[in-house]
């Protein structure tokens, strides 16, 4: 046994000397990916589009594809700013861990401790929820809850916030993965409580001043004066793609509000992939990277979707930061979505190569690009990625069209609202949201939701006490429907809305008729 071990350990060493074991880092074919990068967007129709990708402390390729807006000449570049949307929340997880290397704060300090008035549906919860759960999305609440609370409302940052106390929660507390805008929100506004600097005043004068993000905005209205800037698009099937105007995200900047470009996001990930060291200067510790880096919260990957990823074991979250396996090594990063615009961050910190894509249109090619690159750095990409995710595409779509045909098909056309149109009209409230109106405009009902100046709906009879919805300025939404409920006294005493959109966030809200 001893002599079969020894040569067992003999051949070992032999297989791991020789290489025999080792990946084969092959590296990244720039002039391949260029050409990818061009055959891909024109299958996305994507109107433009802008890729760099870091080795080491420096960027190896960066290059602008397409027009900054459709129906202008105006190209892409290397400078031209998108907005990079949940990316932000890798800067403000980078800024409390500043704070905890400098005594000011623990990653399990409870956020009361901060912030007094943070409240969440149940009391235990809120009382233990600390600064690590804020970041890592295990509050139990589902995927994009409460989004529509901050989405183009007038509601303040602090107010968003409080109202997640009314959001009730889809999971135990700590027991399930949870994306929330508005608990990074919270985290984020945590930073003035304890340095007295506006979260925006922090990302700039800690980030982009030291790493020369120059050009990096912080809100939609430093864009005013700006020309290099590429406009978010809606591009609906068969259609040319449609500009649509900047979301504001001021109420909920911590989680989503950075604009940025290829250049300037390289140099982000540069310190992120170099251990919080950017060309010589530590402006983030090593302990505190590898602790943003680190499995928080697991996030399973979907069996039917792991077939297709024979590379890839499981998906988790740190604090701002998405992790993964490929191949036998970490991948880090992280996706940003917004109204038109579609962003990717990912690197390889023990390769210290990544890549940094951004489009200003709604697609998957910024995912199907962080695998190409993967495989073409070990070797050759396995399948045509951007080909396999515009698929995908396609498929989802007409899963949707396959709903929509056969709720039109199980309708009943041949009904009519129980009640005259204006006996509809009137406020209908929640703690949750707040109030929205329903009001006769030309004939037909218009509902307005109150806390915003732009979401408003048109009306159309369904069936029964049903109606489509479509919102007059949101064109990358689709129909919804509104409900209205008739109470024991024939009068419409509640509606609930939903809005049934796989690529955003909206979810059903109820309000209750308020009674003057």
């Amino acid at each position: 046994m001893k002599k079969l071990t020894a040569k067992f350990t003999t051949i070992l060493l032999i297989l791991l000397s020789t290489g025999i074991f080792a990946q084969n880092d092959k590296g990244i074919d720039f002039k391949e990916l260029d050409k990818y990068l061009e055959k891909a967007l024109k299958e996305w129709r994507i109107p433009g589009m802008a890729v760099a990708v870091v080795q080491g402390d420096s960027i190896a390729f960066a290059k602008g594809y397409g027009i900054r807006k459709f129906g202008s000449s105006g190209k892409v570049d290397t400078k031209t700013l998108f907005a990079v949307a949940s990316n932000t929340k890798s800067f403000t997880s980078a800024a409390l861990s500043q704070l905890v290397d400098e005594g000011k704060l623990n990653w399990d300090d409870k956020v009361t401790d901060y912030l007094p008035w943070f409240k969440m549906y149940n009391n235990y919860v809120t009382g233990e929820m600390t600064v690590r759960d804020l970041l890592c999305h295990r509050s139990g609440l589902k995927t994009f809850s409460g989004d529509l609370l901050w989405y183009e409302t007038n509601y303040s940052q602090d107010e968003v916030i409080k109202r997640a106390r009314y959001l009730k929660p889809e999971y135990g507390f700590r027991a399930h993965f949870g994306y929330s805008n508005i608990m990074f929100s919270a985290a984020g506004r945590i930073i003035p409580e304890i340095t007295n600097l506006t979260w925006q005043d922090y990302i700039k004068t800690h980030f982009f001043k030291p790493l020369g993000m120059n050009e990096s905005l912080l809100s939609v209205k430093e864009l005013k004066g700006k020309t290099n800037i590429a406009m978010p698009h809606h591009v609906a099937e068969g259609k040319d793609p449609l500009p649509i105007k900047y979301m504001q995200w001021d109420n909920v900047a911590p989680a989503a509000a950075i604009i940025s470009n290829v250049e300037d996001m390289s140099k982000w990930l540069i310190l992120q992939m170099n251990n919080g060291v950017y060309h010589g200067d530590t402006i983030l510790s090593p302990e505190q990277v590898y602790e943003m880096h680190s499995t928080q919260t697991p996030d399973n990957l979907n069996p039917g979707w792991a077939k297709y990823f024979p590379g890839k074991h499981f998906n988790t979250y740190g604090l701002g930061w998405s992790l993964f396996d490929y191949k036998g090594v970490k991948v880090v990063g992280h996706g940003g979505g917004a109204d038109g615009m579609i962003s990717q961050t990912m690197f390889v910190p023990e390769k210290k190569f990544g890549i940094v894509v951004l489009t200003n249109s709604v697609n998957y090619l910024p995912a199907a690009l962080m695998y190409y690159v993967l495989d073409d750095y070990f070797g050759k990409p396995e399948k045509d990625w951007s080909g396999f995710f515009l698929r995908v595409k396609n498929y989802m779509d007409n899963l949707d069209k396959q709903d929509r045909e056969k709720a039109e098909k199980e309708r009943n056309p041949n009904t009519k609202p129980a009640l005259p149109l204006k006996e509809y009209c009137g406020t209908y409230g929640g703690k949750l949201y707040g109030n929205a109106e329903v009001r006769l405009e030309n004939g037909h009902l218009v509902l307005d939701f109150l806390p915003s100046d732009v979401l408003i709906g048109d009306l159309s009879h369904w069936q029964y006490e049903t109606f489509k919805i479509k919102l007059r300025n949101s064109p990358t939404l689709p129909e919804g429907t509104v409900n209205f409920i008739i109470g024991t006294d024939g009068k419409p005493e509640e509606l609930k809305v939903k809005i049934p959109n796989p690529d955003f966030f909206f979810e059903e809200l109820e309000f209750k008729r308020v009674l003057k």
